[in-house]
């Protein structure tokens, strides 16, 4: 009840939010639901990210890995062995949520850049897999035609069910953040030797919030692939990782929700420049070079920084 009361504000603004999203569909845009629905499910991949960046640390080059995993499984289940879905969604998770325990006993024996290189090898490793397992994942062809249960078959009923799934999962990652966990995680961010010196066991809490990280991404995998009816190898390579980061700078590193509002900005960006010319690559470079020169906090940090020059001019 404290926490709830001390992020008052918080809540209201993620229920205005919730609101707001429901009212999509009722706009009549098609191309806004599909939109909407995207943006969505990258936004969850990005708060998933920033539960190893922001809360616990550790820089990832491989994340895409547990999002593919996710989506491949989740595919193969309701496709190749006809299960239903509330067998082959839940099963992509865990089986994500496992990639991320094996990958992770590995990587957080490594710090820092060692521990993001390390990440991007295993990364390679699922893509390269993906890639050559023809008979299974369907190549560089892509694994397509994914059998989505007829209750979410169209556009709309997709949208609110990927409106529930990532509002749930969204809550149920900041619950995590806000616990005494996620502020023991902060504190061996801070300062990793000095939380050993006083019993935490800084290897266990950051193996952790890798399977925590994984597992979520491996959601966002999911609605993914029966988003677009198909997974394909780009899922898994390392540009994906490399844009799911940058969104995650983009909206700011130390704000729990500042991923999603970048993984909203980013993707509208490229969508949108997409339309007009093949140069995105270009624009996306120059975002990273913006970030990292002027918005080292991202768009939350930059959005605080003005209200506090207002509230002192008033």
């Amino acid at each position: 009840m404290q926490m709830l009361g001390k992020y008052k504000t918080t809540l209201w603004l993620s229920v205005v939010l919730v609101l707001l999203l429901l009212l999509v569909p009722q706009l009549g845009s098609k191309y806004l639901v599909d939109l909407t629905t995207e943006i969505m499910i990258y936004a969850l991949f990005a708060l998933s990210l920033n539960v190893l960046i922001g809360y616990s640390g550790n820089i990832s080059f491989g994340h895409a890995a547990y999002f593919a995993i996710g989506g491949y499984a989740c595919a193969i289940f309701l496709t190749t062995y006809e299960l239903p879905l509330i067998i082959s969604m839940p099963g992509a998770i865990i089986l994500a949520g496992l990639a991320a325990a094996f990958v992770g006993y590995f990587c957080i024996k490594l710090t820092d850049i060692y521990f993001a290189m390390l990440t991007l090898a295993f990364g390679m490793l699922v893509w390269a897999v993906a890639f050559k397992w023809r008979s299974v994942t369907g190549g560089d062809d892509g694994f397509v035609g994914v059998s989505v249960p007829e209750f979410i078959g169209n556009r709309y009923a997709f949208f609110y069910f990927t409106l529930t799934v990532v509002t749930i999962s969204s809550g149920l990652l900041w619950l995590i953040c806000h616990s005494a966990f996620g502020r023991t995680l902060v504190a061996v961010r801070e300062n990793r030797m000095r939380a050993s010196f006083v019993g935490v066991d800084t290897k266990r809490l950051r193996h952790t919030a890798f399977v925590v990280a994984g597992t979520f991404a491996g959601v966002a995998g999911a609605l993914f692939a029966m988003y677009n009816r198909g997974v394909y190898v780009e899922s898994a390579f390392w540009t994906e990782s490399g844009q799911v980061l940058i969104m995650t700078l983009l909206g700011g590193l130390y704000s729990f929700f500042g991923p999603a509002l970048g993984a909203a900005v980013l993707y509208t960006l490229q969508v949108s420049i997409n339309q007009y010319t093949e140069y995105w690559p270009i624009v996306l470079g120059t975002i990273l070079l913006v970030i990292l020169m002027f918005l080292p906090d991202g768009l939350v940090g930059l959005a605080q920084k003005i209200g506090a020059q207002f509230s002192r001019r008033t």
